[in-house]
């Protein structure tokens, strides 16, 4: 199966783990193929570089440099187009479809209820945590 994870659900694996450290260790295991974008990255650096996620981050990874780093050896970093319309009320979010839409995911992963509100793009599932989880059997 292969997935897109939202930012929100990297983060809360990397500080948190839980549910969305599923996904990695999933993807760490081979059952899953994870992919991404060098747009995504950077979303991911901006967010674990802000000081209430980077003091919590520390005590785990010891910097978001390594966090990064680790979710970025476990995907495939694609380069997809722009979309050629928007998709979401966040234009954001549309790194997101573009990057599923080129890596031929089957699931986006998600937290936001932007984009979990849409149920699915381009025949892609928008699901929870939970639900993808579910849906890959862990």
């Amino acid at each position: 199966m292969r997935a897109v994870l939202d930012t929100n659900v990297v983060v809360s694996a990397l500080i948190w783990g839980g549910k969305p450290f599923g996904f990695l260790k999933a993807a760490a295991d081979g059952d899953l193929k994870l992919s991404t974008s060098p747009v995504l990255i950077e979303e991911l650096r901006s967010a674990l570089t802000r000081l209430h996620l980077a003091s919590r981050l520390e005590r785990r990874w010891s910097s978001p440099e390594k966090a990064v780093a680790l979710y970025a050896s476990l995907t495939a970093i694609v380069t997809p187009p722009a979309l050629t319309a928007p998709a979401s009320r966040d234009p954001d979010d549309d790194a997101v479809f573009a990057v599923a839409v080129a890596a031929g995911a089957d699931l986006i992963v998600s937290g936001d209820a932007d984009l979990l509100v849409l149920v699915s793009y381009a025949g892609i599932a928008i699901v929870t945590p939970a639900q993808g989880l579910g849906m890959l059997g862990i």
